[in-house]
């Protein structure tokens, strides 16, 4: 078993523990706090998904730095092996039943992603990407769509921050309407990222993301054909703004964007 291989076998099991974490607590009366805001929840489940995260990966890898949403960074700053996890991402539909959340793990290795893991627990679903080898779902091999521009029509798909920024992206979300561009708003970056990487989505830009939103799910667009950047076109995937896309479209989902229309 080779070093990424051994490290996709452990973030899978990682993100499955997660997941079955989130279904025997999906319903329950939550321990709810906010954090940066009023909307900006987490509940009891994300801190014990995290925890069963870090177990699996500590056993596997203890020299490892895991960052995560809850816990911060463990490990040497400068580590060369680095997680970033996401415990359950889309907390506020989790705390209300929505049926629209995952488990999230990405491993680095200076500072470059070569591994990423998101789980959806609702509907078993496990898409996966390692670098240069390909990504997957439930491992079948997938691509993203063939949608030559925005007014084909394509979908896309957005997020909100929880701070005064949403407004700019209202904005954002305006210039698509007024093209007559469906938009959707599901409310988890990793499995907006992944529904692009399998072509269920075109496109997908948000503002404001953390690196444990987007690590994984940025290398399972790329390994999938698609395309992410910043706002200025950099593939930078931790940058202000996040825009992921296949191929065809994504220069010009950019440039709308950008007010380059």
């Amino acid at each position: 078993m080779t070093g990424l291989q051994q490290a996709l076998t452990v973030g899978v099991e990682a993100a499955r523990q997660a997941g079955a974490i989130h279904l025997a607590h999906l319903g329950r009366a939550h321990q709810i706090r906010s954090k940066s805001t009023f909307s900006d929840l987490v509940t009891e489940v994300d801190a014990l998904a995290e925890a069963a995260i870090r177990r699996v990966i500590a056993e596997a890898f203890p020299e490892h730095a895991v960052l995560g949403e809850e816990e911060g960074l463990g490990g040497a700053a400068d580590a060369r092996f680095r997680w970033i996890v996401d415990p359950l991402d889309g907390t506020v539909n989790y705390a209300h039943g929505f049926p629209v959340f995952c488990a999230s793990v990405a491993l680095e290795v200076d500072g470059e992603r070569v591994v990423g893991v998101v789980f959806d627990p609702n509907r078993q679903e496990l898409f996966t990407a390692t670098r240069g080898g390909g990504a997957f779902l439930n491992g079948e091999a997938i691509r993203v769509s063939n949608t030559p521009t925005l007014t084909t029509p394509a979908l896309v798909s957005t997020g909100f921050p929880y701070d005064a920024s949403g407004g700019r992206n209202l904005r954002l979300v305006e210039r698509l309407l007024r093209l007559g561009v469906p938009v959707r708003r599901p409310g988890a970056a990793a499995l907006d990222l992944c529904n692009v990487a399998c072509g269920r989505m075109d496109g997908y830009w948000e503002l404001g993301l953390k690196p444990w939103d987007s690590a994984a799910g940025s290398l399972i667009v790329q390994e999938a054909g698609g395309t992410v950047t910043d706002a200025h076109g950099q593939p930078d995937p931790y940058g202000e703004m996040i825009v992921a896309a296949n191929g065809h479209l994504h220069a010009e989902l950019l440039a709308l964007l950008r007010g380059e229309d």
